[in-house]
C-alpha cells in the first residue's frame, strides 16, 4: 500500500474502519466548517466548579490571545504539538499549553498565533495553512480570551523550544490524545473547597485546564469527545491547587 494511503488507529465512528490522514484532514474541514460545539465540548474537560469561568461569555475590555493547535502526519499519523512552559513564568508556570500569546494591535488572532508558534517552537508560518477556528474561551486566572486557531502541515515541521518560555516540546499522536485511557480525575484542594480536575495524562504530563478545554472541543468536532467528567474515577490522594 503506498504511504499516502498507509491507515493509522484513529477509527470513523460511523464506519468502525482506521481513516487515511487525507481522510482525516476532510474529517476535520467539514468539523471546522459546521457550527461549533462551543461551551458543551469544552466542558467535558473544565475543573468543576470552575471559578470565574462564564461558559460563551468573557468580562468587558478582556484581553485576547491566539493560539496554535497545530496538525501534521509523521508516518501518515495525525500528531499535535504542545508546550510545556517554563518553571520561570508568572503565568501557568510548568503546564502544558498550546503555543500561543498576546494579539498585538495591528494583527488579526490568525497571525497572531503563527507568529508565537515560530517564538516559542520554531514553526516557520509559511508552512502552516489556517484551516478554521474552534469556539473562543475566557481564562480567569490570566484574564486573557483564547482564541484557538487549528493549523495543518503538510509535514513534520522542524521543531525547537525557545527556552525563554518553553521548557519542552511534545509530539503527542492523535490516537494517544483520542485513547479514553489518558483521561483521568483529581481532586485539588484550594482555599474554601476541593476542586475536580479532569486531565490528559500524556508524556508524563497532565493536560489541563484551558488547553484540555481546547482540546476537548477538537476532539468533539471530529467525532471523538473524551469521556464525561461524571464517568470518571478519581485518582490518588488530594492535590494542592493547582
Amino acid at each position: 500500500m503506498a504511504a499516502a494511503e498507509r491507515r493509522f488507529d484513529y477509527r470513523d465512528p460511523g464506519r468502525g474502519r482506521a481513516l487515511t490522514f487525507s481522510e482525516f484532514e476532510q474529517r476535520l474541514q467539514a468539523g471546522l466548517a459546521a457550527p461549533l460545539p462551543g461551551a458543551p465540548a469544552q466542558a467535558r474537560m473544565s475543573p468543576r466548579p470552575r471559578f470565574g469561568w462564564r461558559p460563551g461569555r468573557a468580562p468587558r475590555g478582556a484581553r485576547q490571545a491566539g493560539v496554535l493547535l497545530l496538525l501534521y502526519p509523521l508516518e501518515n499519523a495525525p500528531h499535535l504539538v504542545l508546550t510545556v512552559r517554563d518553571s520561570r513564568l508568572p503565568l501557568h508556570p510548568g503546564q502544558v499549553s498550546l503555543p500561543g500569546g498576546a494579539i498585538e494591535p495591528d494583527e488579526s488572532a490568525d497571525e497572531a498565533a503563527l507568529r508565537e508558534a515560530r517564538e516559542e517552537i520554531g514553526v516557520e508560518p509559511a508552512l502552516v495553512g489556517i484551516a478554521g477556528s474552534l469556539s473562543p474561551l475566557h481564562v480567569p486566572v490570566s484574564g486573557y480570551v483564547l482564541h484557538p486557531r487549528v493549523g495543518l502541515a503538510r509535514s513534520r515541521p522542524e521543531l525547537r523550544a525557545s527556552g525563554r518560555e518553553v521548557a519542552r516540546v511534545l509530539e503527542v499522536a492523535l490516537d494517544r490524545l483520542l485513547d479514553p485511557g489518558t483521561v483521568e480525575l483529581e481532586r485539588r484542594s484550594r482555599p474554601g473547597r476541593g476542586v475536580d480536575v479532569p486531565y490528559f495524562a500524556i508524556e508524563g504530563e497532565k493536560i489541563w485546564g484551558a488547553t484540555a478545554m481546547v482540546l476537548a472541543e477538537f476532539m468533539w468536532i471530529i467525532g471523538s469527545p473524551p469521556r464525561r467528567t461524571s464517568s470518571l474515577t478519581l485518582v490518588g490522594p488530594p492535590q494542592r491547587w493547582p
